[in-house]
């Protein structure tokens, strides 16, 4: 029996109107690090790639991600691919037209700026509020908020409790629910 669990999480956040800062895609990216290789930034014929290691901190905007080594690659339409590993990666970034954050933590994460796109990969774990979603694989569209969380896939293996998609909702009403008594009082 595959292990293989597939969840398209669009009533996870059902309100589209938040969605990631729309501002930040049209701002510089900041890249910091301890060390840094980085290709000619005349070549415009190819991708370009860079390597950085060492404490990497990516900005943009309010978008950040954090690793220990990030490798950036920029197509010739100035489209970025940036591959973060690490220990534990981290990203956040901010919602659109509210004061809330979508942040998140896995081994590894890749952000596509052509699709506004962040994946994470193993020990994946996506927050938003209260609420959160934790697999193996989770996918974010960062303009739409839909995501698509995968448990652990893998064969041959036991079943245990570590391989499922684990998701907390929190009420959306929690103040007013909690001062209410059962029906009747």
């Amino acid at each position: 029996m595959k292990l293989y669990l597939t969840l398209y999480f669009l009533l996870f956040f059902s309100s589209f109107e938040a969605v990631a800062e729309r501002a930040d895609r049209n701002k510089p990216i900041h890249l910091e690090a301890d060390r840094a290789t980085v290709e000619d930034i005349n070549r415009r014929d190819s991708t370009r790639v860079s390597v950085f290691t060492g404490n990497v901190i990516l900005t943009q905007g309010t978008m950040r991600i954090n690793a220990d080594k990030m490798i950036l690659k920029e197509d010739i339409n100035g489209f970025r691919y940036a591959t973060a590993i690490g220990n534990l990666v981290k990203f956040r970034q901010k919602r659109d037209g509210i004061d809330e954050y979508i942040e998140g933590w896995s081994r590894r994460v890749e952000y596509d700026s052509k699709q506004d796109k962040i994946e994470l990969f193993k020990n994946a774990r996506l927050k938003r509020g209260e609420d959160e979603v934790n697999g193996d694989y989770i996918s974010y569209n960062m303009n739409t908020e839909f995501f698509q969380v995968n448990g652990r896939n893998e064969r041959n293996t036991v079943k245990d409790a570590d391989s499922r998609v684990r998701i907390i909702i929190q009420p959306k009403n929690q103040s007013s629910e909690s001062n209410s008594g059962p029906a009747g009082e």
